[in-house]
């Protein structure tokens, strides 16, 4: 497992990132494995959000929090700074994995509001968890974990350092590669079958890289009309985890 990338925040570094909204929040105090280090909060957050006797929270005005996160988010009364969930092994995502199992793997998709968003979906429909290239995707963050609306510190995520390999671990463990491209042959509802599915998706512009494309088993389009060129790659995981959850 690689380092944690450094960040240039001034509103909470990737080794202490700052979360704000009372979603957020409060799935970060729920989760045993997120350690929370220092709480603020306006007093009626501070009395609907019932903080843990054992972290320390600062009242405070809201325009005092808005200076502590970055300028118009969303903080809804409370902010937290939390240590970063402990790395996660792909190997032991894998080796928990059910006989029926969807998993999702980004290919080099930076966009933390995407990214928060593919966390939501993946939660709403089941999947098992997310694989992303850890250089190549973004810290936990406060935007981050605002788009997943708790779904952070719900859904596995495992960052690898070759996605290559990454995938032909995927395969070993039984799970039948899609790729989702534009260019695709293939409608998804054709190339869905296995019990264990994991679904790839790729950047938006770019999209698959050509070596990822090669480590599918399957290259699938969703059969969207000719109103649009493409789909936010949020809104496809979405589409394709519904497709996948609900097949067979």
């Amino acid at each position: 497992m690689s380092r944690r990338k450094k960040s240039h925040q001034s509103h909470g570094t990737a080794n202490r990132p700052r979360l704000w909204g009372r979603h957020a929040v409060a799935a970060a105090l729920d989760n045993p494995g997120r350690k929370v280090l220092r709480a603020w909060a306006t007093g009626d957050a501070a009395a609907f959000m019932q903080f843990p006797k054992h972290v320390a929270v600062t009242l405070a005005e809201a325009a005092d929090l808005a200076r502590l996160v970055p300028a118009d988010a969303p903080h809804q009364g409370v902010v937290i700074e939390v240590e970063p969930l402990e790395d996660l092994w792909l190997d032991g995502l894998l080796h928990d994995a059910p006989e029926r199992a969807v998993l999702l793997v980004l290919d080099q998709v930076t966009d933390p509001h995407n990214v928060g968003a593919i966390l939501r979906s993946a939660a709403a429909f089941g999947a098992i968890g997310i694989v992303t290239q850890d250089r190549h995707s973004p810290a936990e963050s406060g935007a981050l974990a605002k788009a997943a609306s708790g779904a952070l510190e719900r859904i596995p995520w495992a960052r690898v350092v070759n996605l290559a390999r990454a995938l032909e671990d995927i395969k070993d463990a039984g799970f039948w590669r899609i790729g989702l491209a534009g260019d695709a042959d293939m409608d998804l509802k054709d190339a869905l079958g296995p019990a264990r599915v994991a679904l790839v998706l790729g950047a938006e512009g770019p999209g698959l890289r050509p070596n990822t494309r090669e480590h599918c088993d399957a290259l699938a389009r969703l059969p969207i009309s000719n109103a649009v060129e493409s789909l936010n790659v949020s809104n496809a995981a979405a589409i394709a985890l519904y497709a996948a959850s609900t097949h067979g």
